[in-house]
């Protein structure tokens, strides 16, 4: 298959390519990207990123900013860095994407461990990432030609530990490899709607 992979220079996606790769296709997309750059919060940019790649078998996503500081200190404008990226690039990847997608493609979102376990300082990663998967439950039901969309809800990676640790006392961390492989069960498997977790 065709894979396309957004955010595929993160800790995720670079796990996510290593594992698809081994058997598909990969186009591997990100900001930062020479070949193939996006970003995900505007439109005009995911449209020009698949009129050049043409269509695709498959879209994951492994991409989207929040904002972690404290609720009584929170600005409108600070929370909706995570609405703005997290949730509306991931939804609009997804109203633009389903068009590029052959029969029977699927779409792989990204949510986390916070939507259901909340942490001091992340009351915007809850809500963004409850929104992600709500999104998916929605439009699982409603995509057309057998195009299926599923969540990977992952835990703090571990070697994302020196950096997010202190917001994830007492979680128990993941590597990025075995997350990787609930992307690849959404891509390669056949189920729709579901919320992988990888905690």
């Amino acid at each position: 298959m065709k894979v396309l992979v957004i955010g595929a220079t993160g800790t995720v996606g670079k796990a996510v390519v290593t594992e698809l790769a081994k058997r598909h296709e990969i186009i591997a997309a990100s900001r930062s990207s020479a070949t193939h750059p996006v970003d995900v919060m505007q439109p005009a940019s995911i449209e020009a990123l698949f009129q050049k790649i043409g269509k695709v078998d498959a879209i994951v996503a492994a991409t989207g900013d929040l904002h972690f500081g404290p609720l009584t200190e929170m600005t409108g404008e600070q929370f909706r860095i995570g609405l703005n990226s997290k949730l509306m690039g991931q939804v609009e990847l997804t109203l633009i994407g389903q068009k590029y997608l052959h029969d029977g493609g699927s779409i792989t979102l990204t949510s986390g461990i916070v939507g259901e376990q909340p942490i001091r300082l992340g009351a915007n990663a809850t809500a963004v990432n409850k929104a992600v998967e709500g999104f998916a439950l929605g439009a699982a039901i409603e995509l057309p030609r057998g195009i299926r969309i599923n969540v990977v809800n992952a835990s703090v990676l571990q070697e994302s530990m020196p950096a997010y640790g202190p917001y994830f006392v007492g979680f128990e961390p993941v590597p990025a490899a075995r997350v990787a492989l609930a992307y690849a069960r959404s891509v390669d498997g056949a189920q729709t709607g579901q919320v992988y977790r990888v905690w």
